[in-house]
């Protein structure tokens, strides 16, 4: 089963995260871009599963797949 993002304004400010934990879809994306692997992450964060990381990749790419122009700074 597929960990759920969720989306409160009461918690990070309504920012998508993984259900039941305050850790957002964003601050996965940045440690993997960062360079961390997912054991590094799960480490780091015992409450997160596997499948929770790739459902924060999922709901990014459905989030980019929005009709929606993104600024690039180049």
């Amino acid at each position: 089963m597929m960990a759920k993002i969720v989306s409160n304004p009461h918690i990070m400010k309504g920012k998508p995260v993984i259900a039941g934990t305050r850790i957002t879809v964003e601050s996965i994306l940045e440690k993997l871009s960062a360079g961390e692997s997912r054991i590094q992450i799960l480490e780091a964060h015992p409450q997160l599963t596997d499948e929770a990381i790739s459902e924060a990749l999922a709901f990014a790419a459905r989030a980019l797949k929005s009709d929606v122009v993104y600024p690039v700074n180049q």
